[in-house]
């Protein structure tokens, strides 16, 4: 009887008569029409079957009923969900249950004493090979269950990071350090702040970080403060409520720190925050809670924070545009990311990495860049870093008709991007002297030596004068390169 049913002492006697007769004669349906039943106590340990469900047992493992009969439920039957009616004492009319015996339809409801209170519950078997009686229903449940499926792994994807350190390219003393400093933030639950110009690989340290982290397994949510209007920047970090405005969801929408609840909240451009909003994010951060637009109601998450920007924020609160308490909070693990112009020596490998790359998404063949080519990438000051390094390299693939990337097409790239100094500036041994249109007229053999001499240099210098590394870098044998290095005295004094 639900709790729902008028009490017995409220009714006549022959109604009271009426609803005993009632619940018997129910109770006696279901245990003939149906494909078995059983009965547990409120410690959910199975006191009863009825002839039909005795046929099961074997299928479950179990030969003989005294077996079955007096241990729990969830011991005996695998997949039940009595156990969980007990708790609730809420019915779970409709059912799939598969075991070993089978899949079956199911029904389980539980039963209550005069004072309302859960004394064990009742299963009921009501079809046994849906997969034949049950059929549409089987399917569309199915198919249900497949769409799920694919949300869920789609949706984990997307969290999933795509970095790690290793990802981080790079094995000069700048690089080394920043991952040193990037392992060392992973094992903590403190707030990091990523401090660097753009394209420095903010984003990528902060998905490595998270990757490295206790929270890996959680999500790794990022919003770009300065790619969001200001007037929905609340909304999108803290979440709406049901109908909180004209147009809102009905069911309302999680901001990012719900989003990223058990695992990393990445604030880019956090110098972009508008002050009106700061105050909202330092409460957020320190209380561990948030409060979405239109409620009144607090929600609390747990939620690493990694906060990056390209801007000075300690000029910023200098300035009064950035609040003094919220940059001591961000800035407990700072980092600050180098520009490529202090590691000059990891460019040929982020070249190396950045034309794989391209040429995976573009459907070509491997690039290959000259020796010439390879130089003046690593004499260039690149303000614009990582980002305007992979710029150049797809411009420069595009204008060239081959994989093969010479020192023209990058000059010409450069040219047209402002760059002013485009020649390489690394080269070693003596250059000549003179006007620049002596240079042109001086004998073809000699441009070349000199040039070949400047490639080498520069690859040198780019490897730390790891000869095997230049040798590579340049595309020519180990042995080829000390036949060169022997004929020019300089470099054996310069390296």
């Amino acid at each position: 009887m639900s709790t729902s049913d008028p009490p017995q002492h409220s009714l006549p006697r022959d109604g009271q008569s009426i609803l005993e007769l009632a619940a018997r004669s129910m109770f006696d349906l279901f245990a003939n029409a149906s494909e078995g039943m059983l009965l547990v106590d409120r410690d959910a340990r199975v006191v009863w079957i009825n002839d039909q469900y005795k046929r099961f047992l074997p299928a479950l493992g179990f030969p003989r009923v005294e077996d079955f009969v007096g241990h729990p439920v969830s011991e005996v039957v695998q997949n039940t969900q009595m156990h969980r009616v007990i708790r609730s004492g809420k019915p779970i009319l409709i059912d799939l249950l598969s075991n070993k015996a089978g899949t079956f339809v199911v029904s389980r409801i539980p039963l209550r004493d005069e004072s309302g209170q859960v004394i064990g519950a009742l299963g009921i078997v009501l079809f046994d090979h849906p997969e034949t009686t049950l059929q549409p229903l089987i399917q569309k449940f199915a198919a249900l269950h497949r769409d799920l499926d694919d949300v869920r792994r789609e949706l984990a994807s997307q969290r999933r990071t795509k970095y790690t350190l290793a990802s981080f390219v790079g094995s000069s003393p700048a690089a080394v350090e920043v991952k040193r400093q990037a392992r060392r933030a992973a094992t903590s639950s403190s707030p990091v702040l990523l401090l660097g110009e753009t394209g420095t690989g903010k984003e990528l340290l902060a998905q490595a970080i998270h990757a490295a982290s206790r929270r890996a397994a959680g999500p790794m949510v990022s919003v770009n403060i300065a790619a969001v209007p200001d007037t929905l920047l609340e909304a999108e970090f803290f979440g709406v409520a049901p109908g909180a405005y004209t147009g809102a969801d009905k069911k309302g929408r999680d901001g990012k720190f719900k989003l990223a609840d058990g695992g990393t909240l990445f604030l880019d451009e956090i110098g972009d925050m508008p002050q009106s909003l700061q105050p909202k994010l330092l409460r957020a951060l320190q209380e561990g809670e948030i409060e979405p637009l239109g409620s009144n109601k607090v929600i609390p998450f747990d939620a690493r924070v990694i906060a990056a920007t390209s801007r000075d924020l300690a000029a910023l609160v200098r300035e009064g545009k950035f609040r003094e308490d919220l940059y001591y909070r961000l800035n407990v693990l700072p980092i600050r990311v180098p520009p490529l112009r202090e590691r000059r020596e990891d460019i040929p490998a982020l070249v190396e990495v950045l034309a794989e790359d391209i040429a995976i998404r573009n459907g070509s063949g491997p690039l290959d860049l000259s020796p010439e080519a390879m130089a003046m990438l690593a004499a260039q000051p690149w303000r614009g870093n990582t980002r305007e390094l992979r710029n150049v390299l797809e411009q420069a693939a595009m204008r060239s008709d081959t994989p093969h990337i010479e020192i023209a097409h990058l000059a010409e790239v450069l040219r047209e991007s402002g760059v002013e100094q485009i020649a390489p500036s690394l080269p070693i041994g003596k250059r000549a002297a003179g006007p620049e249109q002596s240079q042109v007229l001086r004998p073809l053999a000699e441009q070349v030596a000199e040039l070949e001499r400047q490639a080498i240099g520069a690859a040198l210098a780019a490897t730390g004068g790891n000869k095997v590394a230049a040798a590579k870098l340049l595309g020519i044998s180990r042995a080829k390169l000390y036949e060169r290095l022997e004929l020019v005295p300089d470099f054996q004094t310069n390296v």
